[in-house]
């Protein structure tokens, strides 16, 4: 089992930055994919960034450029840094453990899931 918990959502306006953290516990974490998805109302589930232990990161077209994903193995936690955010970028945001092989964009991959939190850009 692992526990995933998202700290960081907010409310910031269009060209601003966030920083999103994920705490992971349980099972040994060196050997887990970590990924952020993201869900606006009435849209489903998309795939921004993923991340394997050994740091190979993956971006969905839209975030690249604007968001970075870092780990820390040590401390068991996934950070994603949110630069020059856009009114798109609305949605709950959350963040998921994979044990597949490489950063899958599917969430049916992912069976590791945070409660979620907020992120709200204002134009």
């Amino acid at each position: 089992q692992v526990q995933l918990v998202e700290f960081g959502g907010g409310l910031v306006q269009a060209g601003g930055s966030l920083r999103l953290s994920c705490a992971a516990s349980g099972r040994t974490f060196s050997n887990v994919v970590m990924g952020w998805f993201r869900q606006a109302p009435g849209k489903g589930r998309e795939f921004v960034a993923g991340i394997t232990w050994s740091s190979g990161m993956r971006y969905a077209d839209s975030v690249k450029g604007r968001f970075t994903i870092s780990r820390d193995n040590a401390k068991n936690t996934v950070d994603l840094q949110m630069d020059n955010l856009k009114p798109e970028d609305t949605a709950v945001y959350y963040c998921a453990a994979s044990f597949t092989n490489g950063v899958s964009s599917f969430s049916t991959h992912y069976g590791y899931w945070g409660p979620g939190t907020q992120v709200t850009v204002s134009s």
